[in-house]
């Protein structure tokens, strides 16, 4: 029987990023934690890093910019 796919809110996707950049726990202990692939993760990482600077824009939640559903 196949997974029911998971929706994860922008601010749990913000959290993990972090976690991963924060170089506290590796990956695979993420991934592990969370149940969540390790591709995901990294995916997620990635769109941190590169959109970081919609941070500091003006109007609207920037984590709502940065993990819009795609």
């Amino acid at each position: 029987m196949s997974r029911k796919r998971r929706q994860h809110s922008a601010e749990f996707k913000a959290k993990v990023a972090l976690e991963v950049l924060s170089g506290q726990k590796t990956l695979s202990e993420l991934a592990e934690q969370y149940d969540i692939s390790p591709s995901v993760i990294t995916k997620w990482k990635s769109k941190l890093a590169e959109q970081s600077s919609t941070l500091f824009a003006k109007g609207g939640s920037p984590l709502d910019k940065i993990f819009k559903k795609n």
